[in-house]
C-alpha cells in the first residue's frame, strides 16, 4: 500500500534523520517532485568518485534549508542503480548530474558551482529563500568586474594584483584562502591592491579577451607605470605573494600579517640613533640638533627617531626599557585596528634602532675579523 504524500515525507523526514538530503527512488519520485515545491536534485552513482567528494557539501547544502522543508527540498537518487531509468528521462549522461525542479516538475541544469556558498546563493535567488548559514564576511580584497575594473586597475597610483578566477576551476578554490590571507595583510597598503576578477562570467569577456586569459587561474600585475599587465608565474603561498608585493611594490609587509623588523627604518637615522643611545647626557644635545637638521630632507619618517631623542635627552634610560615592553605587549596581543598596530609596529622599530650596533658597524667587523684569518 503506497503512502499518501505527507505520510511519506513525514516517513522519510523521521527515517534519515541523519541527513536532511532525500534519498529518492522510481516509487517515491513523484510524491515528492512536481508537487508545488522545488527542489535541487543530484543524480549519483555509488561507484563516482565526483560524487562522494560532493557528498559532505550536499549534506551542508540540505542542512542549510533544513528549516524550511515546506518551502523547497534537496535531494538524490542513485540514477545508476535503483533510478537508472529517472537518469534516462532527465538525460543523465554523467555523475554527479545536478538539476533545478520547479513546483510543476519543469527542470533545468544546475551549472554554478559545487561549494556550499554557489549552492546556496543559487537555491536563495531561485526561491527567495534564505539559508540558515551565516554568510561568509566580504574578502579583503576587491571583487570587481567590466564596470569598475578600469578605475581600480588602471589608477597611475595604484600598484594592483588581479587574480582572473572561475567558480568551478579546483586551482582556483585552492588558491583561494592564501589569497584572502594575503589581502587582509596588505589592508591598510592603500597603494597596493589586490583584486579578483571572475573571467568565467559572462559579462567580463571583454575583459577576458582583453588580457588574453585562456586558463584559470591567470594572475597579472599592473604596476603604477605599466598598465598592460605583467604576468606573475611565482608561487601560490601567502609568503610567496607577500613577498613579490614587496618587491614590486616598495611595502615591507610579513608573511605572518604586520610589517617587518626593518619597517619604518632610515639608515642614517639608526646610526644616529645608536649614537645617541651610547653618548653621556651633556653631549646628546647636539645629536639630537644633527637629527633635527637632517629630518629636514626626510619629513614626517623621521618623527619617531626625533621623539625618542627627546624623551631621553636628560638621560632618562629607563624609558628605553619600558617603552619597549610596552609595545611588545600592545602588538603581542593585536586588539587595536591594523592601522594602528602598524604605527605601533614602526615606533617600535625605531625604538630598537636605538639600543643596536648600526649596520654599517657590524659589517666593518666582519671584514676585520675575516682580514685576521
Amino acid at each position: 500500500m503506497k503512502l499518501s504524500s505527507s505520510l511519506f515525507l513525514t516517513a522519510i523526514f523521521t527515517a534519515a534523520t541523519a541527513s536532511n538530503v532525500l534519498d529518492l527512488n522510481p516509487e517515491t519520485w513523484d510524491d515528492v517532485v512536481g508537487q508545488g515545491k522545488p527542489g535541487l536534485v543530484e543524480f549519483f552513482a555509488t561507484w563516482c568518485g565526483h560524487c562522494k567528494n560532493l557528498a559532505p557539501t550536499y549534506e551542508q547544502v540540505a542542512d542549510a534549508y533544513s528549516h524550511v522543508k515546506d518551502k523547497l527540498f534537496v535531494a538524490k537518487v542513485d540514477a545508476d542503480g535503483v533510478g537508472k531509468e529517472l537518469g534516462r528521462k532527465y538525460g543523465v549522461t554523467g555523475f554527479p548530474t545536478l538539476k533545478w525542479f520547479d513546483g510543476k516538475g519543469n527542470y533545468e541544469p544546475y551549472e554554478s558551482g559545487r561549494d556550499l556558498e554557489s549552492f546556496t546563493s543559487f537555491i536563495t535567488g531561485k526561491t527567495g529563500v534564505k539559508s540558515n548559514i551565516k554568510p561568509p564576511p566580504p574578502p579583503a580584497y576587491q571583487i570587481l568586474d567590466y564596470t569598475n575594473f578600469d578605475e581600480v586597475v588602471m589608477d597611475p597610483k595604484k600598484d594592483v594584483l588581479v587574480t582572473f578566477t572561475a567558480p568551478w576551476c579546483g586551482h582556483c578554490k585552492a588558491m583561494k584562502p592564501a589569497y584572502e590571507k594575503v589581502a587582509s595583510i596588505f589592508e591598510t597598503e592603500n597603494n597596493c591592491l589586490l583584486v579578483n576578477v571572475d573571467a568565467d562570467d559572462k559579462k567580463n569577456e571583454a575583459l577576458k579577451t582583453r588580457f588574453g586569459i585562456s586558463g584559470f587561474p591567470t594572475i597579472k600585475f599592473f604596476p603604477k607605470d605599466n598598465k598592460d599587465g605583467i604576468a606573475y608565474e611565482g608561487g601560490r603561498s601567502e609568503a610567496d605573494f607577500v613577498n613579490y608585493l614587496n618587491e614590486k611594490c616598495g611595502t615591507q609587509r610579513s608573511p605572518k600579517g604586520g610589517l617587518l623588523d626593518t619597517a619604518g627604518r632610515i639608515a642614517d637615522f639608526d646610526a644616529l640613533a645608536n649614537e645617541f643611545f651610547v653618548a653621556s647626557a651633556d653631549l646628546r644635545d647636539s645629536i639630537y640638533q644633527k637629527a633635527l637638521t637632517l629630518s629636514s630632507t626626510v619629513g614626517d619618517a623621521s618623527k619617531h627617531y626625533l621623539r625618542i631623542m627627546e624623551k631621553m635627552v636628560n638621560g632618562t634610560e629607563a624609558y628605553y626599557e619600558k617603552e619597549s615592553k610596552r609595545l611588545a605587549s600592545i602588538l603581542n596581543k593585536r586588539t587595536l585596528a591594523p592601522a594602528k598596530l602598524d604605527e605601533i609596529k614602526i615606533k617600535s622599530n625605531i625604538l630598537r634602532a636605538f639600543g643596536e650596533k648600526p649596520a654599517e658597524d657590524n659589517e666593518s667587523n666582519i671584514r676585520r675579523a675575516a682580514a685576521e684569518l
